[in-house]
């Protein structure tokens, strides 16, 4: 049976055509071409979407709707969060991805769900390694680095730079549902990196239950 995934994708800082792209690659990789529906709705569909009952829902947008602007306004409200946590423990699947993970409340019940949140990365761009179980590879990225909850969740991928070292990939169960954080990439030749394709797809088909 063909996998219906929803994916919020885009923000301030991050075109939503580049996270797309990487996206629909990923998605279209190895034997996997027809395996999954992709749609994409904006944050205010989201509540809707939820109650259509997808297999995955993937999050690549910050909660901050205009950073450079008002630092307060914010999209994901008490409610939403609640929405989301339910869908979850229901059975549905979850991909928190890079931005995803970024300046959503860490007392929320969204962050809790996650167990891990980002905290900062540096200003420049720098040659980022991440290695996992099927080896390494490295890109020149924002190194993101977050808090994680490692002894309540599986950490499957890692990252280090000069600028030190992180964890950049986890999963875990959540009531009847599963929830992965994946921490790259930033820059369009990042998210069409073949390795970051791979581990995107990974945590897609994982999420959805497959």
């Amino acid at each position: 049976m063909m996998k219906q995934i929803v994916a919020i994708v885009g923000d301030y800082y991050h075109r939503e055509a580049d996270s797309k792209a990487s996206l629909l690659a990923a998605l279209q990789t190895e034997a996997g071409a027809g395996e999954m529906n992709i749609r994409f709705v904006g944050r205010e569909q989201l509540i809707e979407a939820l109650s259509e009952r997808p297999d995955a829902v993937i999050l690549f947008a910050e909660d901050r709707l205009a950073p450079e602007r008002d630092e307060n306004a914010r999209w994901m409200t008490p409610e939403a969060a609640a929405q989301i946590v339910r869908y979850v423990e229901a059975g549905g699947g979850w991909l928190a991805w890079h931005s995803g993970l970024a300046s959503y409340d860490p007392q929320g019940e969204y962050v809790k769900m996650l167990r891990g949140h980002f905290l900062m990365h540096p200003n420049e761009h720098q040659p980022v390694t991440y290695t996992g179980d099927s080896g390494s590879f490295q890109i020149l990225d924002e190194h993101y680095f977050v808090e994680c909850d490692t002894e309540r969740t599986e950490v499957f991928l890692r990252s280090s730079s000069v600028d030190g070292e992180s964890i950049a990939g986890w999963k875990h169960a959540h009531g009847a549902g599963r929830v992965a954080c994946f921490t790259p990439a930033h820059r369009p030749e990042g998210l069409l990196n073949e390795n970051v394709l791979k581990q995107l797809r990974d945590c897609v088909v994982w999420c959805s239950g497959e």
